[in-house]
């Protein structure tokens, strides 16, 4: 008894010590997070303050800065990026255009992220100082003048993805994944395609290769000998110095796909998964528990307003919420809208995962972000997907081939059409049967995505980059990645073979037809003598 009482007074004497990060070595960590988008940053912020709990110093370069003080951990907000981001507050997402523009401009967009970050004073001042860190780590978004970062500061890279891999970060990192069954990240195919769609995904993928080394890798190589003048590497060193990956995605939540040892899924990274759902507002609460007929929640995220939303769009959400016998929780950034039913509740911020996890909601409807797709799946809630941009067609297509969730568009819909999609997930209960087998699916993991992402970059500083975990994929060019130099001598051989075939078959057969005409002639001459 007194033996046991030892062995587990050590066992929780040394996780607690692993817990407060004593006995390993603290790090001196950057991490960069250029995009705009709070979804992006709340995704890694649980893992970022985690490593700065552990011991490791953490500088953060962010676009939103932060007022909150924590031990080892600092922000440095470049703010630019929103004055300039306020011309697009209003944009037109249902403008068609074709993929070649949608690049450019989106190439455009990621220029002018990098310059808004790297002219940031606070940024150039961390530049000019003798600050040292041992790992940059950086939000693998297309600004790849900002890798430049880790060889300026001499530091190790690692990447991370919210929203998981896509053919970028595969050339990162040296991944192959066959587009026979993986779609491009910003269409609305799924891992089952038919001929027609596998044909157009790819197309859609040699478009974006030749836009991504005919235009978008030589602007942002200009930028990169703009603001590193006297980098130790060039751009295309840097982007071979990832280490590792950690992806926003699991398996669970998509479908199986092949990864290399140094790509991490951790998916659900910003789930705080350790802790009970806590209870609501006393005001929200009240509304939630006191609707008979349940709670939809309504939220297009952080980067899509619904404030901004046309006038007609607006109209047909208010003229069916109000005709529901549910009550709705909308997220609406405005104090005020117009008409509004009493049956709904605007506010400009919701408590998201707690109001999922509470049994009286019934349905959530969502833009289709991967964090709140996420949410929703970890909660058990089907999901009307209203989708708008970026990977946000992907992620509610595959809700609906997991048959948890239906798809609308929401420029074009009708009342009558989302009147009875809302109708026909609150009446079918196979789309919450769906969720909840998805929920179980998820949760099923021997640890948490933060635990994950933990020991994954503490390995990495451990074993100083890890570069075992390497793959030699990264040294080839794509002919040689693919093999196509090789099957295209073996092509070439085989058709060497069978034009010697055929060109012995046609001498044969000549032949052949020179004996036959001689044998003809000679006995048609002998008929007639």
């Amino acid at each position: 008894m007194e033996l046991f009482r030892s062995v587990l007074f050590i066992t929780l004497l040394y996780q607690l010590l692993a817990a407060l990060g004593v006995g390993v070595q603290a790090a001196q960590i950057l991490a960069v997070f250029p995009f705009p988008g709070k979804s992006q940053y709340i995704f890694a912020e649980q893992y970022l303050k985690e490593l700065a709990r552990r011991g490791h110093n953490v500088t953060v370069i962010n676009t939103f800065g932060s007022s909150q003080i924590d031990p080892n951990f600092k922000v440095i907000g470049a703010t630019k990026i929103h004055e300039l981001m306020a011309a697009f507050g209003s944009a037109d997402y249902d403008q068609q255009a074709s993929q070649w523009t949608i690049l450019t401009m989106t190439t455009q967009f990621l220029n002018m992220l990098t310059t808004s970050v790297l002219d940031d004073a606070a940024v150039q001042q961390l530049l000019q100082s003798e600050q040292a860190f041992d790992l940059v780590l950086l939000e693998t978004v297309q600004t790849e003048a900002l890798f430049g970062l880790a060889q300026h500061f001499r530091a190790l890279t690692m990447g991370i993805s919210s929203y998981g891999t896509d053919r970028h970060i595969d050339d990162l990192m040296g991944n192959i994944s066959p587009l026979s069954y993986n779609p491009m990240l910003l269409s609305s195919r799924t891992d089952h395609m038919s001929y027609e769609q596998r044909l157009w995904n790819l197309w859609d993928a040699c478009l974006s290769w030749l836009h991504k080394h005919w235009v978008h890798l030589p602007s942002q190589e200009k930028l990169y000998e703009q603001y590193f003048p006297q980098a130790s590497k060039t751009l295309e060193q840097v982007l071979d110095s990832f280490s590792l990956m950690l992806l926003g995605q699991h398996f669970t939540l998509s479908y199986p796909r092949p990864y290399l040892p140094s790509m991490i899924e951790v998916g659900g990274l910003h789930l705080q998964q350790e802790r009970d759902p806590q209870p609501l507002p006393d005001d929200l609460a009240t509304f939630v528990t006191g609707a008979s007929h349940g709670v939809i929640y309504f939220s297009m995220g952080s980067n899509i307003k619904s404030s901004d939303f046309p006038a007609p769009t607006r109209q047909v959400l208010l003229q069916v919420f109000g005709s529901l016998k549910q009550r709705i929780l909308w997220k609406f950034e405005l104090e005020q809208l117009d008409d509004l039913p009493e049956n709904v509740l605007i506010s400009k911020w919701f408590p998201q995962p707690d109001i999922l996890a509470h049994p009286n909601v019934k349905l959530f409807i969502t833009h289709g972000g991967l964090l709140s797709t996420i949410e929703s799946i970890y909660f058990g809630k089907p999901v009307l997907g209203l989708p708008v941009f970026y990977d946000q067609h992907l992620n509610v297509e595959r809700a609906k081939q997991a048959g948890y969730g239906l798809v609308l568009n929401l420029w074009s819909m009708n009342a009558t059409q989302l009147h009875d999609h809302i109708m026909e997930l609150l009446s079918n209960i196979s789309y919450t049967q769906a969720a909840k087998i998805k929920s179980k699916l998820y949760r099923d993991q021997k640890d948490t995505p933060l635990e994950r992402a933990i020991w994954w970059t503490e390995y990495v500083l451990r074993h100083k980059g890890a570069p075992h975990l390497r793959s030699a994929s990264r040294d080839l060019n794509l002919l040689q990645l693919h093999s196509l130099d090789t099957w295209g001598l073996l092509g070439g051989i085989v058709s060497l073979l069978v034009l010697v075939i055929l060109f012995v078959l046609l001498r044969v057969l000549r032949i052949l037809r020179y004996i036959l005409c001689r044998r003809w002639k000679t006995n048609n001459k002998l008929k007639t003598q």
